[in-house]
């Protein structure tokens, strides 16, 4: 009986130190999962919110569909202005402009503090090209076949929708939202880390994943983890 309790002790003890490591690790590898999993959402609501952007620049408004955001991303072209020379602080204090500037006349060159015309027009241009949007946005080559998915969700897309604010004198701002739960791209890891962190966030009043934008109230499109 003395060896059977020996046993039995050392065996628990084993079992004790087992808890202690697993409540101290747990929390660390699941910081360090969770952290891998963060950058790749983040960077992935970053490309949505860039052609966001583009989309609203061209449209003047934001679309809640990603069929219509990555038509427009691969097919669609937006102007790209190609700027050789600046103007000077003192021209631009007499008024010169870049439009103004390409069809600048000879008899209005000293007007705009040109004093060399010939100079001037030989060294300053403005030539618009048309590219398609994905170039221009995201670079050429790069990969968007993937931007309404929410990465280690096992296929599930992000939730995208839109909406509007009125100011006080009346203008209406087009809003965008994109986000993505924590459970959806956090699963599979420790559930009970993925409770805490949903507790909090709610105890916060913020919401219980990642997202860029807001749909309610205009936040320079801003993500929650900035």
């Amino acid at each position: 009986m003395r060896i059977v309790f020996k046993i039995l002790l050392v065996l628990a003890s084993f079992f004790m130190a087992y808890l202690c490591y697993s409540s101290i690790m747990s929390p660390i590898e699941f910081n360090e999962q969770k952290d891998i999993r963060d950058n790749a959402v983040i960077k992935r609501l970053k490309d949505i919110r860039k052609a966001q952007i583009a989309y609203k620049d061209i449209h003047r408004v934001y679309t809640a569909s990603f069929d219509s955001l990555m038509d427009f991303v691969n097919n669609e072209n937006i102007s790209v202005v190609k700027k050789i020379g600046e103007l000077s602080d003192f021209q631009l204090e007499k008024g010169l402009t870049d439009s103004i500037a390409v069809r600048l006349k000879p008899e209005d060159a000293a007007k705009y503090g040109v004093d060399n015309y010939d100079l001037f027009m030989s060294t300053f241009r403005r030539d618009t090209s048309y590219v398609r949007v994905k170039d221009a946005v995201f670079g050429e080559g790069y990969n968007l076949d993937s931007i309404a998915y929410v990465p280690f969700s096992n296929g599930k897309k992000f939730e995208m929708q839109i909406g509007e604010q009125v100011t006080k004198s009346g203008t209406v701002l087009p809003l965008f939202e994109a986000r993505t739960p924590y459970n959806v791209y956090l699963n599979g890891l420790n559930q009970q880390e993925i409770v805490n962190l949903i507790d909090k966030a709610k105890t916060l009043d913020k919401y219980e994943g990642l997202k860029v934008g807001d749909a309610q109230a205009s936040n320079n499109n801003a993500g929650n983890w900035e």
